[in-house]
């Protein structure tokens, strides 16, 4: 065994430089995503070998600087300060320098070990202008590497300049010092030598850097002078001279004279190095172009609709082949378990409880995969940060706030980080509001229910209806906001600005990584919390077991058999089956289903959708398991479940079915979610968020089925 030496890196860049892009590249699929401690932004770290060394990468949260005001800014700087990597890569959108050098320069004041990504190089080559990259080093004396990320050029290079600033510190790191001014440099001088005097006062913090912090009035840092010492004490009394003086001399506060003095060395540099040609292509001009019709306020939301359609009809139509084949080998699973294993109770647990519920939901891990490969090359392309820009006019039109979007499109694959999201929103209220809506969004968990309702009951029809449901969701989503923000939340949408990327076609890579992260989550569900659910489910619906029937199934079954004819062993498989449905209606699970049968009935439901209800409290998948559970889809592989639930012996009609997705769509989501939305905005309002989306889903589903046997009748 060789002992190789390790190596950290840390991924910075703004949203949208293709930081992620880069690491994908250096990662491939070995990724592992979390949450930085402390908060609840997302967390990605990937591990790879080269030349000798173990290397961990962590891909931080896009920002455009240092400053914590956001959790990204935050996560971002506590994870360079505390947890100090070996190396921090700025990856930079080369299109738009000016810009993106504002977190490097910040990244220079913190005096880390500091390599810039001239990423989307192949773009910036196309525009007609040059750079001469051997003076930007000169300058800021950083090493500097040019990538396509999408290509994965100049990957290999970029981790050979980390390893070479990491093995030779002295020739490598000399980042020039910054000047603010004559007026800020003397003082962040002196406040610099008093901080070194006192190393008690600065911890991890560097301390030029803690010097412009506090004349910023950084609130992080200012916590560090909290202590009554002398040394706290004059450091204090130094900054608020320096603050007095610098207002006096400029007639500006310290913290716009000192980000001025940023863009001032970005402009002087970039002046320096800077060769535009007689004719620079704007890379921008084909997007605009496009943007006039994607964008348009008449045009934009039909065609943001008709993409959605398509992709919601791919989802369906292209994923019912792999699904069949999933079922089949279910079902011949459930045949091969019953034939070669002989009966008892862990034979029935296997074939009805594990292989029932588990695979139930397994066989639309297809249509998981496809509409996640959708989305992610509508990320990719740049479309989705579009859609976000057309909602905002609309959500502004209704009430709500426009950084709230982001959140609600994150709903469409999680409620739980979607909820853990609304903490990007400053306003308290705007949270609130934001938590509230976020379960109307249909996540990735109700997906399966749609399949495999829209399947049975509304096989042609099946991708409409599937698309259908999240149109609901998000007509709901709006119209909740209206009247919360009238009534609860009376204050003004605080306006929004979005950056628009230009498009770009997606990588395959990139894309198919996005695709497996989320099916990784669903097949972990598999052998989690669903696996759980229906090996307890399966108990309940097995116990306790039933002595007397309410006809002598095995007698008449006896006779039959006798008979031997055709005839009489389709009557049978059905007294076989009127016998099994009579033991789960006895059942733990029956008894409970009959319980709350006065709640549902008035909705069409019967007792077992109602316990699907229930036990879709742990996640919304549990609910198609239950279903299998219930349905016994593990005895016969001619009845799958879709088959079993449209029969007409099930009494589930068309028009409670559609009733049923409704109240998928729109009632409490999973527990896990239930428990997010308390952390974030309290108990009270966690009770708030259940009960009112519990009724809405009683008075839609109830709406939906009486008006309907009204037009049926």
């Amino acid at each position: 065994m060789t002992n190789k030496k390790t190596l950290r890196i840390a991924l910075a860049g703004n949203p949208n430089s293709g930081k992620t892009t880069i690491f994908n590249a250096m990662t491939g699929a070995r990724q592992k995503v979390g949450n930085y401690p402390g908060v609840t932004v997302e967390k990605k770290t990937g591990h790879f070998e080269h030349n000798g060394y173990s290397i961990e990468v962590v891909d931080l949260p896009g920002t455009y600087s240092l400053t914590a005001y956001s959790v990204e800014e935050r996560a971002a700087r506590s994870y360079i300060i505390d947890e100090n990597p070996d190396v921090v890569i700025h990856v930079v959108d080369s299109g738009n320098l000016a810009r993106n050098l504002y977190l490097s320069v910040q990244l220079m004041e913190l005096g880390v070990d500091l390599v810039l990504d001239l990423n989307m190089w192949d773009e910036f080559e196309s525009t007609g202008v040059e750079l001469d990259i051997e003076k930007l080093h000169t300058l800021t004396g950083t090493p500097i590497v040019t990538t396509v990320g999408h290509r994965a050029q100049g990957v290999t290079e970029l981790v050979d300049a980390a390893i070479a600033l990491v093995e030779d510190r002295e020739e490598h790191h000399r980042h020039v010092p910054i000047s603010y001014g004559s007026h800020v440099d003397d003082v962040v001088i002196k406040l610099t030598d008093l901080l070194k005097a006192n190393p008690e006062l600065t911890g991890d913090y560097p301390p030029r850097w803690m010097a412009i912090k506090l004349l910023e009035d950084d609130p992080r840092v200012l916590k560090k002078l909290r202590s009554e010492s002398e040394a706290a004490r004059q450091v204090k009394e130094l900054v608020a001279r320096a603050e007095k003086h610098i207002r006096t001399a400029t007639g500006s506060d310290p913290e716009k004279v000192i980000s001025e003095g940023r863009y001032g060395y970005i402009q002087g540099a970039l002046r320096e190095v800077l060769t535009e040609l007689e004719d620079p292509i704007d890379r921008m001009e084909l997007s605009r172009r496009i943007d006039n019709v994607f964008t348009n306020r008449f045009l934009g939301y039909p065609i943001f609709l008709v993409f959605m359609w398509f992709l919601f009809q791919a989802t369906f139509t292209l994923g019912a082949y792999p699904m069949g084949w999933i079922d089949s080998i279910v079902g011949w699973l459930s045949i091969g378990a019953t034939n070669v294993l002989p009966p008892s109770l862990l034979t029935d647990l296997l074939v009805d409880g594990i292989i029932g519920g588990v695979g139930s939901v397994i066989i639309f891990l297809p249509n998981i995969m496809i509409l996640f490969f959708g989305v992610a090359v509508l990320e990719d392309t740049g479309y989705m940060a579009r859609a976000a820009f057309l909602m905002d006019r609309l959500m502004h039109v209704l009430g709500l706030h426009g950084k709230s979007f982001i959140p609600l499109l994150m709903g469409f694959g999680c409620s739980v980080p979607a909820i853990m999201a609304t903490r990007t929103l400053e306003s308290k209220k705007d949270r609130i509001l934001t938590v509230l809506l976020v379960p109307l969004m249909s996540c990735s968990a109700k997906l399966p229910v749609y399949i495999l309702i829209a399947g049975a009951f509304f096989a042609e029809r099946a991708g409409n209806i599937v698309f259908l449901m999240y149109v609901i969701g998000v007509v709901l989503s709006l119209l909740m906001g209206r009247l919360f923000s009238r009534t609860l939340f009376r204050t003004a949408a605080a306006p929004f600005v979005m950056e628009l990327p230009p498009y770009r076609i997606p990588t395959g890579k990139g894309v198919l990584i996005h695709m497996w992260e989320r099916a990784k989550i669903y097949l972990q569900k598999m052998g989690g919390i669903i696996l759980v659910a229906s090996i307890i489910l399966w108990f309940l619906g097995a116990f306790p077991k039933t002595t007397e029937f309410s006809r002598d199934y095995n007698a008449e079954i006896e006779t039959l058999m006798a008979l031997g004819s055709a005839e009489s062993i389709e009557q049978i498989e059905t007294l076989a089956t009127m016998r099994a449905a009579e033991e789960i209606e006895n059942s733990y699970v029956g008894t409970a289903g009959k319980a709350i049968e006065p709640v549902i009935r008035p909705l069409g439901f019967t007792w077992e959708m109602g316990v699907s209800l229930i036990t879709g409290f742990v996640a919304k998948e549990v609910v198609v398991s239950t279903m299998g559970v219930l349905y016994q889809v593990g005895m016969d592989s001619e009845d799958s479940l879709a088959a079993a639930i449209s029969a007409p012996e099930s009494g589930i009609t068309p028009l409670a079915a559609f009733g049923f997705m409704l109240f998928v769509l729109i009632y409490t989501p999973c527990v896990v979610a239930v428990m997010a939305t308390r952390r974030e905005i309290g108990t009270l309002w966690m009770w708030f968020s259940v009960l009112y989306q519990f009724v809405l889903a009683w008075i839609v589903s109830f709406g939906v089925y009486r008006i309907g046997l009204l037009f049926i009748t």
